[in-house]
C-alpha cells in the first residue's frame, strides 16, 4: 500500500520533467505573443502616421507648418527638439495655457519666443491622437522631384498662336488653289475661242492671254463675281470675329490654377468672387482674400498620384512667393513689411460698354451656376473665355431657359399672368421680356 501511495523516484523525476516542459512551452508562447505584438505595433505606427496627417491638417495646420515658421514654429522634428520628452508634449498640446501658468520653464520660454501668443488647448485629443500627430511630424522630409518640363506659361499662348497661323495658312492655300483652277479654266476657254475663230498657231502665240481674257466679257463678269463672293465671305467672317474672344487665354502676372483651387480643394467660386452675389460684376478678388489661406500655405507639395502636367511643386511655390512680394509679406518674420506692389491682372471676360449684364440677377435670382457661362473652371489650369458672349449666344440662352419659380416670389405674379396669356405652364426668360432691347442695351 505504501508503494502504491508513494510515487517512486522515477515517477518523481517524470513529474518534475513534465512541469519543466510545461514551463518552457509557456515561455515560448509568451515570447511568440510579444513578437507578434511588436510586429503589429510596427505596422500600426505606419498607420498612425497616416492618421496623424489627418489630425494635423484638421487641428494644427491653421497655425503650424511642417517646414517653416507660421503663427507657430515648424513642427517637423519637434520630438527631437524636445529631446524625446513625449510626456511633456502631451501636456503642452492638451493645455498649454495651464503649463504656462504653472511656471514651467520650457513652456514660458516658448510663450515668450512666439510673441506671447497662447496656443489653443486641445483637451479633446487623446494620448493616441497626439502620438499619431507626433508620428506624422517625425517623418523625414521627402525630396522634391526634379523638374521635367519648362514652366513658362507663355508656351500655352504660343501654341494658340500656332494654331491660328495654321488656319490662316490653310485658308490662303485654298484661295491659291481656286485661283490656279480658275486660270486653268480660263486658258481652256480661250483655246476654244481661238480654235473657233480659226486663228493660226502664229497668231495664237502673238496674242497675250490677258488680252484675250479682257476681251472676253463673259469671263470677266464671271471672274469678278467669283472674286467678290470669295472676298465678301472672308471679310464677313473676319468682321464677325471682332470682339469675340472665345478661347482667349492670357498669361497672368501670377499663375492662378482654378484646377487646384476650385477643383482639387473644392473652394466655392463665390468665396473669392464674392461680389457676384450682390453686384453687377463678379470683381477681381483682393489679395487679402488670397492671404486668408496663403499666410500659412507658403509652399506647394501636391497630392500623391495627381498629374499636374508641366507644372511642378517648385513652380507653384515660386508663384506663392510672387503673392508675398505683392502684399509685402515676410514669411520668415510672419509680418507685413509695408512694401506692396500692384498686380497687373489681364482681364479675360470683357463686354462692350453698351451692354448691361448683372451677375447678381443671374446668380441669385436665376440661380445659375458659374459654369453655365464660364465653363468647367474647376478643370482649367489657366483661366480662359469658354463662351463667345455674343448677342446671339445670350438670346439663345434666354429662349431655352425656363424661369425658376421655386423660392422666387419676385416673378410669381407676372409669371402666372403671362402663363395664362401664352397658354403654357412654364415661361422662358424670352417670354418674360428677356428679348427686349432695353433689358441689355441702354
Amino acid at each position: 500500500m505504501l508503494l502504491l501511495e508513494r510515487p517512486s523516484l522515477v515517477e518523481n523525476q517524470f513529474i518534475t520533467m513534465k512541469k519543466v516542459g510545461n514551463h518552457n512551452s509557456f515561455s515560448k508562447i509568451l515570447f511568440f505573443c510579444l513578437a507578434l505584438m511588436l510586429s503589429f505595433s510596427t505596422i500600426s505606427f505606419a498607420q498612425d502616421a497616416a492618421k496623424g496627417k489627418e489630425l494635423f491638417n484638421s487641428n494644427c495646420a491653421a497655425c503650424h507648418k511642417l517646414d517653416g515658421a507660421s503663427t507657430g514654429p515648424a513642427l517637423r522634428g519637434v520630438v527631437e527638439r524636445h529631446e524625446g520628452d513625449v510626456e511633456w508634449l502631451h501636456k503642452w498640446i492638451k493645455s498649454s495655457s495651464s503649463l504656462i501658468k504653472s511656471g514651467d520653464a520650457r513652456a514660458v520660454k516658448l510663450f515668450n519666443e512666439w510673441n506671447k501668443v497662447v496656443m489653443n488647448d486641445f483637451p479633446g485629443l487623446s494620448d493616441q491622437n497626439i502620438d499619431d500627430i507626433l508620428a506624422y511630424v517625425s517623418e523625414p522630409k521627402a525630396e522634391a522631384p526634379a523638374a521635367t518640363a519648362s514652366t513658362d506659361g507663355a508656351q500655352g499662348q504660343g501654341g494658340g498662336d500656332a494654331v491660328s497661323n495654321m488656319i490662316v495658312l490653310g485658308a490662303l492655300v485654298v484661295v491659291l488653289l481656286l485661283l490656279v483652277t480658275m486660270l486653268f479654266l480660263v486658258k481652256k476657254v480661250l483655246n476654244k475661242v481661238v480654235e473657233a475663230n480659226g486663228l493660226t498657231e502664229e497668231v495664237r502665240q502673238t496674242v497675250p492671254v490677258w488680252k484675250a481674257f479682257v476681251k472676253n466679257q463673259f469671263l470677266v463678269i464671271c471672274s469678278t463675281i467669283v472674286f467678290v463672293l470669295i472676298g465678301s465671305y472672308f471679310a464677313y467672317g473676319y468682321m464677325m470675329q471682332i470682339g469675340v474672344d472665345k478661347g482667349y487665354e492670357p498669361v497672368q502676372p501670377i499663375h492662378f490654377s482654378h484646377k487646384i483651387h476650385a477643383g482639387d480643394n473644392g473652394i466655392d467660386c463665390k468665396y473669392c468672387h464674392s461680389s457676384a452675389r450682390s453686384s453687377k460684376t463678379s470683381g477681381i478678388p483682393s489679395l487679402n482674400v488670397c492671404m486668408n489661406c496663403h499666410k500659412n500655405i507658403s509652399e506647394f507639395t501636391g497630392d500623391a498620384g495627381t498629374d499636374y502636367g508641366k507644372y511642378t511643386p517648385e513652380f507653384y511655390t515660386a508663384e506663392i512667393q510672387k503673392l508675398y512680394d505683392a502684399v509685402g509679406w515676410d514669411p520668415a518674420a510672419q509680418k507685413y513689411t509695408g512694401k506692396e506692389k500692384p498686380v497687373k491682372w489681364v482681364r479675360i471676360h470683357n463686354l462692350p460698354d453698351f451692354v448691361y449684364y448683372n451677375h447678381s440677377q443671374h446668380v441669385n435670382v436665376a440661380g445659375l451656376e458659374c459654369q453655365t457661362c464660364h465653363g468647367p473652371v474647376e478643370e482649367m489650369e489657366i483661366m480662359r473665355q469658354h463662351s463667345p458672349l455674343t448677342m446671339g449666344w445670350c438670346i439663345d440662352c434666354h429662349r431655352k431657359t425656363d424661369v425658376k419659380l421655386k423660392d422666387n416670389a419676385y416673378y410669381a405674379k407676372i409669371h402666372e399672368e403671362l402663363a395664362n396669356k401664352y397658354g403654357v405652364e412654364k415661361l422662358t426668360v424670352a417670354q418674360m421680356g428677356g428679348l427686349e432691347c432695353g433689358k441689355c442695351h441702354y
